[in-house]
C-alpha cells in the first residue's frame, strides 16, 4: 500500500462540456422563485411583492429593498398600535409598544 500523492506530473481535470455549457448560461442573477401568497391586506401584499424585486437584482442591490420592505412592515405594525389606542411607553424602541428590558430583567 502506498501513501504517496500524485505530484505536478499528473493531469489536469478536464472541464467537460455539460459544465461548460452549465457556466456559460449562469450570467446574471437568477430567480429564487420563492412562492408569495395574499395575507389579505393589500399594503402588506405589495411590500411582500416588493420582495420579488431582488430576483432581478444583484446582490448589491437587495439592502435597499429589504430595508425598504422592512420599513413598510415596522410602520404597518405601529398604525396597529395606534389604531388600537396603544401608545409606546417613554422610553421604548420604535416600533414596540413596551418599554425594552435589560434580557436579565425578564421573566417567564
Amino acid at each position: 500500500m502506498s501513501d504517496s500523492m500524485p505530484g505536478p506530473e499528473a493531469e489536469p481535470e478536464v472541464e467537460t462540456e455539460v459544465q461548460a455549457d452549465v457556466e456559460s448560461e449562469v450570467v446574471g442573477p437568477s430567480p429564487l422563485d420563492v412562492p408569495r401568497g395574499p395575507t389579505g391586506d393589500a399594503g402588506i401584499d405589495a411590500l411582500v411583492e416588493r420582495l420579488g424585486d431582488v430576483d432581478h437584482l444583484g446582490t448589491d442591490g437587495h439592502l435597499e429593498v429589504y430595508e425598504d420592505v422592512h420599513r413598510g412592515l415596522r410602520d404597518s405594525l405601529t398604525a396597529l398600535d395606534a389604531r388600537q389606542g396603544l401608545s409606546p411607553a417613554p422610553g421604548a424602541a420604535l416600533g414596540t409598544s413596551g418599554r425594552t428590558r435589560p434580557l436579565g430583567d425578564q421573566r417567564p
